[in-house]
């Protein structure tokens, strides 16, 4: 029987694999216990659980085509209790088209972000890293898209390709990624000279295992944070897009609901009420939870 123990070489390599681990998760146990403990943060979890509610179980309870005209036009909510929250100037059912709206802001607002956040974060790691020729050449891209304003580009995109959801996440998500790509060249710009790098380099690890596994971690904090305000962004873009006829024809949306009773907002005002609330509590949602995720990310506040 083999009795020998392992070498000291073998002992050093599981140690600091373990530790780390344990700093891992200590540091994803501080963060949320002080992300749990912000009163912000509770209020944006709270109203984003409501439009997530709204969004998945909200097609039982309000099933049907939210382009099908099923009641008398112009309804007011509460008039009729087969339509609690009344109908448009067409005869069709305002929580039916709330309902598909919520599903469509998500939507709309989490892949953009995602696209958006992919596109920054891919610039911005290769122009820190490398500097030199690399940064010049991508910064003048960024500042390229930046001197254009996001939504008229935004509106350009979506008007010359045919407008639907997917035009209209891709336009939202190249138009917005600008900020993340500066937020995630600064942060590199600053820890590639720090000493835990420094040491990878001089143990022969190259560019890209140092990238993705020294520097990329460090640099995601504030990118959570910039994404998670992306979100709101995208979904009030998206309403504006649908608002001037530019979205899915196909889809009702939020903004296609405020768009269609814009020339009745004096008789019914609620026909672009109800859309207006659940856009303004949406993107508030995202913008607590953004000032929560900053929050406990603070290194100060760790320390209190």
């Amino acid at each position: 029987m083999n009795t020998s123990l392992p070498s000291h070489s073998q002992a050093a390599t599981r140690v600091p694999a373990a530790s780390r681990h344990g700093a891992f998760w200590q540091r994803s146990r501080a963060f949320l216990g002080l992300l749990l403990r912000n009163p912000a943060a509770w209020v944006g979890l709270v109203i984003l659980a409501f439009i997530l509610l709204l969004a998945t179980v909200g097609h039982w309870v309000f099933p049907g085509d939210p382009w099908d005209m099923v009641a008398a036009p112009m309804l007011w909510p509460g008039e009729d209790a087969s339509h609690p929250l009344g109908s448009d100037s067409m005869g069709r059912d305002l929580a039916t088209g709330l309902v598909s709206g919520a599903s469509v802001s998500l939507l709309v607002g989490l892949v953009s972000t995602l696209i958006s956040t992919i596109v920054g974060i891919g610039v911005g790691m290769l122009a820190g890293y490398f500097r030199g020729r690399t940064d010049a050449i991508l910064l003048r891209v960024i500042e390229v898209f930046q001197t254009v304003p996001n939504f008229v580009l935004a509106v350009v995109l979506v008007a010359v390709f045919r407008p639907s959801v997917a035009t209209v996440v891709w336009s939202i998500g190249i138009v917005s990624w600008p900020p993340t790509a500066r937020l995630v060249r600064s942060e590199f710009l600053q820890l590639r000279e720090r000493e835990f790098v420094q040491a990878a380099r001089a143990t022969g690890m190259g560019h890209w295992r140092i990238i993705f596994r020294e520097i990329l971690p460090n640099a995601l904090p504030p990118v959570v944070v910039v994404a998670t305000l992306s979100i709101a962004y995208a979904i009030q873009t998206e309403a504006a897009l649908a608002f001037l006829g530019l979205g899915d024809p196909n889809v009702m949306s939020w903004g296609t609901i405020i768009g269609s009773g814009r020339e009745q907002v004096v008789d019914a005002w609620y026909i672009c009420g109800l859309p207006g609330i659940l856009i303004v509590l949406t993107v508030l949602a995202f913008n607590l939870l953004g000032e929560g995720i900053n929050d406990a990310f603070n290194p100060y506040l760790r320390q209190k």
